[in-house]
């Protein structure tokens, strides 16, 4: 609230007589702090955003171009890659990087295919460590290294989402893993348009045993966000 009935208490003047408002607010969601959807605008690399739009499109403003606001609902087939189930582990250890070969491993396991059009996730377990460690939970984490990145991205998915921080892997200290070159951000977000969602739940999903199942997600039209809160349903 920007004012409530403690300022008038405080001597506040009322607009008008005896009249209050209080429904004055403001919402401020930071990037990453929640379940969201990243906007292609999010990161790009030299001068240039995905599609050769010009990085300078990118104000404090807000971005007018490939801001979250052009995303619009995504309502298409979803996959589970399931990589703990698949391992048997409650949730993969830090160091774990998800290469081509264990997604293509975990696809064959579920008796799944990943098509065009499709929204991934990928389920590391990972989100279940903060309950009991948080700092742990914020350091090095596991996640897609650039080959299984790659793998999803050959398959024209036009998402991934995972229930780590940021899809990729997380190096000691929280910083991405690999080189520029091997970002999953870069690949995804910046050379092939695929956006990302960060922070799922996943484990409840993983119980049903479900390969695969209609997602829906609609992210809030921000106009110029780099990203949105989303609370992504599946229909089983």
């Amino acid at each position: 609230m920007s004012m409530d009935g403690g300022d008038y208490a405080a001597g506040t003047g009322r607009i008008k007589g005896e009249m209050s408002v209080a429904d004055d607010a403001l919402m401020v969601s930071p990037h990453g702090t929640t379940t969201h959807i990243d906007a292609l605008s999010h990161m790009w690399r030299g001068d240039s955003l995905f599609n050769g739009h010009s990085a300078n499109r990118v104000r404090s403003y807000g971005a007018t171009r490939c801001g979250i606001d052009k995303l619009g609902p995504l309502i298409t087939r979803g996959v589970m890659l399931d990589v703990a189930g698949h391992l048997g582990v409650p949730h993969l250890p830090a160091s774990m990087r998800i290469d081509d070969q264990l997604l293509a491993d975990t696809a064959q396991s579920a008796g799944v295919d990943v098509r065009t059009g499709d929204v991934v996730l990928v389920r590391t377990g990972w989100a279940t460590v903060f309950a009991d460690d948080p700092g742990k939970y914020n350091d090095e984490q596991p996640g897609l290294c650039h080959s299984g990145g790659r793998w999803l991205v050959e398959r024209d998915v036009v998402a991934i989402g995972s229930d780590n921080i940021a899809v990729g892997a997380l190096d000691p200290g929280g910083v991405f893993h690999g080189s520029v070159d091997e970002d999953i951000h870069m690949l995804t977000l910046w050379e092939h348009g695929v956006s990302l969602i960060e922070m799922l739940w996943l484990e409840e999903l993983s119980r049903t045993e479900q390969g695969e199942f209609l997602f829906v997600a609609a992210p809030l039209p921000i106009v110029g966000g780099t990203a949105s809160p989303i609370n992504p349903v599946v229909v089983l």
